[in-house]
């Protein structure tokens, strides 16, 4: 659970974040989870076009983003306009 206040940004400022190449602390349990989510979020994304809500860490603290995930590969996640964000920072997506 986190303790710290989450920062809310916009996707457009997240290519200006800067993401540390080690992964937030996670269980194998919670790694499976996070898979699943990713997956069940790029569909609602592409079909619905629901927006989920990103919540990563960059090298300064914890941050929400309120977005479509457009696609998943093995180590990002793409937002519109190509906008990335490395899965090993994605702390949880709602």
């Amino acid at each position: 659970m986190i303790t710290e206040a989450i920062i809310a940004v916009e996707k457009e400022d997240i290519p200006s974040l800067n993401f540390p190449s080690e992964a937030v602390q996670r269980t194998e349990k919670q790694i499976k989870l996070l898979k699943h989510k990713l997956s069940r979020s790029m569909i609602l994304g592409n079909i619905h076009r629901v927006k989920m809500r990103i919540t990563f860490e960059d090298d300064e603290c914890v941050k929400q983003v309120r977005t479509t995930i457009w696609a998943v590969g093995d180590k990002n996640i793409v937002l519109k306009k190509g906008v990335i964000i490395p899965i090993c920072r994605v702390i949880d997506i709602m």
